[in-house]
């Protein structure tokens, strides 16, 4: 008998999938945003996955180790003569943290603006080190920063919560362009749904990075609305 397949119990971001699943995600994610983005900006553009390899650093408890991490991001190029217009970048744990992934992650951002590329950098995680910003970001839980070529260094700034649907962010191309956009709730449904996430999941596990309070009652309600409770799936 085939399986219900269910959707996630919360309205936006599943905070489960952080400390669980992130890299599934991430390399599932990204085909996904590729396959949405591609309707609107073929055949002017092509959208490629491309991987950048980041030097991680682990404190061992004898001597610190060192490795790599790949990591898969969307190049948007003309056709024509295959010039990056925009360059999408989902963050990892890697890109936010004090170890030198992050350090690594803004000097690859600094040769972007240097060639005049768009950036969009999409941070779903709540955990690590937030990317630097000269003013404070609004105290959410998410954001997504999107940088025009024409603007280098300044950034609009999408930011919502774990309660919030994710939003439909644009995606700049050429400046006489309309822009494309992502609707990253229906990305994450996408991922969430193929890759099975409402079995793969552990509900019974405390989220990581820990919720206050009020954010464990809403998550518990959440769970509760489809079913799940503390000890049964």
């Amino acid at each position: 008998m085939k399986e219900h397949i269910m959707a996630s119990p919360f309205p936006g971001m599943d905070p489960f999938i952080e400390s669980q699943l992130w890299e599934d995600f991430h390399g599932d994610v990204i085909p996904i945003i590729r396959a949405l983005i591609v309707p609107q900006v073929r055949p002017r553009y092509t959208v490629s996955i491309e991987r950048s390899v980041f030097l991680a650093h682990n404190d061992g408890l004898t001597v610190p180790q060192s490795y790599q991490v790949t990591q898969k991001f969307l190049a948007l190029r003309t056709r024509d003569d295959d010039r990056v217009v925009t360059v999408i970048e989902l963050l990892s744990p890697t890109n936010k943290d004090d170890k030198g992934g992050q350090a690594q992650y803004l000097a690859k951002r600094a040769s972007y603006q240097q060639t005049l590329t768009n950036i969009v950098e999409i941070d779903l995680l709540r955990g690590g080190r937030r990317l630097p910003t000269k003013e404070s970001l609004p105290e959410y839980d998410y954001h997504a920063f999107v940088m025009r070529s024409a603007d280098h260094p300044h950034a609009a700034v999408y930011s919502w919560s774990l309660k919030q649907r994710l939003p439909v962010i644009p995606i700049p191309l050429e400046p006489d362009e309309l822009d494309a956009v992502i609707d990253l709730q229906q990305a994450f449904n996408q991922t969430y749904e193929r890759g099975g996430y409402d079995y793969t999941l552990d509900y019974r596990r405390e989220v990581s990075p820990s919720l206050d309070a009020t954010e464990r009652r809403w998550v518990a309600e959440c769970l509760e609305s489809v079913g799940f409770s503390g000890s049964e799936r």
